[in-house]
């Protein structure tokens, strides 16, 4: 089980806002994924803005702070994770028909699936590509699967891999590495809300300028489809843009196995969740708005919304 921590506690604005601004901060994001062809292929890029203007944060109703606001449609947001447990030159390939194309969306190579991308040769004369699959399948990367897309770029010691993809998708898998999905679905719920806050936080200071995280557990544990199951995907849908928000800002949400680890290593840093305690507390009928609260006191629940005002 990961521990899912950073060198901060809760994240906030220079200037006071209202919640409704949270997304203020957000940098700019690729359009969302456009069809292409036959095998509907997406041809979006890292440095195409996404308008994040629409969006906005909504209070839960009620004097409680960790009033549960209930869960909301999917806000098209798309995380850049670095696969940094990837081998120095991984192989590449997909469950079905894939395309490996430049920057520009030129393809450079199209193939079937379960054939190898041939990244390495056209890497040698291009600084990255991009490598996508139809919307049924999924992309594989030294033999593990991963939804969205990935862009690869030239490397002094190999290449480094970007997995881009839907917010919500990759949350699914963070919880899945983080904690069982036997636990109590309470307990993964509330591990779906801490895992989004602390993505977002990362999408608004984002730790590289190709990337907002890794996928290692200095971050998040990301696995990518390999830790997704039934549990986690309801765990995910049914909080679904739910964040913890802390006086207008989004909450850098620590969280680490057990009560010791909690103490050892975040004492220091404000609100930690531990991940043991929260399935205890599950356990004892607690809800995850419930146990939340428990964590994170002071904070409040918020969520996020497209199209609003």
């Amino acid at each position: 089980m990961g521990a899912g921590f950073a060198a901060q506690g809760l994240l906030q604005p220079a200037v006071p806002k209202a919640e409704a601004d949270l997304l203020d901060a957000l940098i700019a994001q690729p359009h969302a994924p456009s069809g292409s062809g036959g095998t509907t292929i997406s041809q979006g890029r890292a440095d195409a803005p996404q308008d994040v203007r629409g969006l906005q944060a909504q209070r839960a109703p009620g004097g409680n702070g960790m009033a549960d606001p209930g869960a909301g449609p999917e806000v098209p947001l798309e995380i850049r994770v670095a696969l940094l447990k990837l081998s120095p030159s991984p192989r590449f390939s997909a469950s079905g028909p894939w395309q490996l194309s430049d920057r520009d969306g030129r393809v450079l190579q199209r193939g079937a699936g379960g054939e190898t991308a041939d990244v390495g040769s056209q890497l040698a004369s291009a600084a990255e590509v991009w490598l996508e699959t139809g919307s049924e399948g999924h992309l594989l990367a030294d033999g593990r699967p991963y939804a969205g897309r990935f862009r690869v770029l030239r490397a002094a010691d190999g290449v480094q891999v970007v997995n881009h993809l839907p917010l919500e998708s990759y949350i699914a898998s963070v919880v899945g590495g983080e904690m069982p999905s036997s636990w109590n679905i309470e307990a993964l719920r509330a591990q779906a809300v801490a895992a989004r806050s602390y993505a977002m936080a990362h999408m608004a200071r984002p730790a590289d300028a190709h990337w907002h995280l890794g996928d290692t557990t200095r971050w998040q544990n990301y696995t990518g489809l390999e830790a997704v199951s039934a549990p986690t995907r309801e765990a995910t849908a049914s909080t679904a843009g739910v964040i913890l928000s802390y006086q207008g800002g989004i909450v850098e949400s620590l969280y680490a196995a057990t009560q010791q680890i909690v103490d050892e290593a975040h004492g220091h840093l404000g609100a930690s969740m531990s991940q043991t305690g929260a399935q205890e507390l599950a356990q004892q009928g607690l809800r995850y708005n419930e146990i939340l609260g428990r964590y994170y006191q002071g904070a409040s629940l918020a969520r996020l919304q497209a199209g609003a005002g």
